[in-house]
């Protein structure tokens, strides 16, 4: 066993190695010929891994990230070697390589030959191919179902087992492909004469970064997370899933662990939360129906406890964000996107160290005005106990004017 540990931290060290080199400015082939001993075998976990050392150690994720394509290129001909994960339909899994293969097919079967189409076609016409193009990227907008699946849902179960490296990464890098969706979207629908060029290099960027990070989840994310999570996990983001939504196609059937009858299990705990009474200094109250005033509330609310641990949120009947149950008992930090961490780190700092009691933005969301205010939560001695979220849409709000104290029948 010890040899093994050894010859594991060995492998591990000439990773590390090897990718340093990559960031020193060395090329591709110049690192493949050094480490093709220990390329030529490499698994998606020592991947994942290796990228997780790296950042622990002191590199910056936003550097990883910058790379990872590169990364994947170096171990690109030993991962294609091994064996996709199987996966039954309906599965979580099934789903996530079924969403690929339709947006594989997107990209192949008709934005390719629109871009050809755009590429020669005369100027009077430019528009009317910019238009038919427009219409198929918004159709790759339904990206962003698979990716905050991926970011919400599984994320989540890969860093219990300690495996932080492809949430850092790959949540970053599919903003990046999130931001370029946006703006190849906005140069379609406000299309004009000379900016064909443009238009053709932008598609083909965002192409070639969405392909890239379907390599990089079905070579290394998916087949690690098919290796470490049990079947009651997967069952668990089975159930969140239609939630959030899919990306291009459905999953093909229903589906259900055979060994164990999850539901009925979850049954008996619900029944088990309306026994007896929980005091307080004002009134007492039933575990349901504290549960039910929390939903009904003209707010959404959320905990965050003093360990910055996602401890509740409340399930209100049109939450303006969704709150996949993934996230309970996750870090806080680990619930944003990197580029948001500085920002919930500091919001998180002032409230421990007692330099402010609340925070508060507002934005506007698809035509909405959100409100988003932040509480720090302290006991009778001041002690932080952890922070409140409590977001609500102020719309209609701003517009009241003047009094209403008649009741309309």
């Amino acid at each position: 066993m010890s040899e093994l540990i050894q010859n594991r931290e060995f492998r591990m060290k000439a990773l590390k190695e090897l990718i340093m080199d990559l960031h020193r400015g060395k090329s591709v082939d110049e690192v493949k010929q050094r480490f093709r001993e220990i390329i030529k075998d490499v698994s998606a976990e020592e991947v994942s891994a290796m990228e997780q050392a790296l950042i622990q150690e002191g590199m910056p994720v936003e550097e990883v990230q910058r790379l990872c394509d590169v990364h994947a290129a170096i171990f690109k001909e030993a991962l294609e070697q091994k064996p996709e994960p199987k996966a039954i339909p309906g599965h979580p899994l099934n789903t996530f390589f079924k969403e690929n293969r339709a947006i594989e097919e997107l990209i192949e079967k008709e934005i390719n030959p629109l871009l050809e189409e755009l590429k020669n076609s005369q100027p009077d016409a430019e528009k009317n191919t910019a238009l038919k193009l427009l219409e198929k990227v918004n159709l790759l907008f339904d990206v962003e179902k698979h990716y905050k699946r991926k970011e919400e849902l599984l994320f989540p179960y890969l860093e219990k087992y300690g495996i932080y490296g492809p949430s850092k990464v790959m949540w970053g890098v599919d903003d990046e492909i999130r931001e370029d969706l946006r703006r190849l979207r906005d140069m379609l629908y406000n299309y004009s004469s000379g900016a064909k060029g443009q238009v053709v290099e932008k598609t083909m960027e965002l192409a070639t970064k969405i392909k890239e990070m379907i390599f990089k989840e079905e070579k290394i994310l998916l087949p690690t997370a098919e290796q470490k999570l049990t079947e009651d996990e997967w069952y668990q983001i089975y159930k969140s899933e239609d939630e959030i939504g899919y990306c291009l196609v459905e999953p093909e059937a229903e589906w259900k662990p055979a060994r164990v009858d999850l539901e009925k299990a979850g049954e008996a705990i619900a029944d088990d939360t309306t026994k007896g009474f929980i005091k307080f200094p004002t009134g007492m109250l039933t575990p349901k129906e504290i549960e039910l005033i929390f939903n009904h509330l003209p707010v959404d609310i959320t905990f965050v406890d003093k360990n910055d641990t996602v401890r509740y949120f409340s399930a209100t009947k049109d939450r303006i964000f969704t709150r996949p149950k993934t996230v309970i008992g996750r870090k806080v930090q680990n619930c944003h996107p990197p580029a948001s961490y500085p920002v919930v780190e500091k919001i998180l700092k002032n409230f421990k160290e007692g330099k402010k009691d609340v925070e508060e933005f507002w934005i506007n969301l698809k035509g909405k005005l959100i409100y988003i205010r932040y509480f720090a939560v302290r006991d009778e001695e001041k002690n932080y106990v952890g922070t409140l979220e409590v977001t609500q849409e102020i719309g209609r709000i701003k517009e009241l004017q003047g009094e209403k104290r008649l009741l309309e029948e």
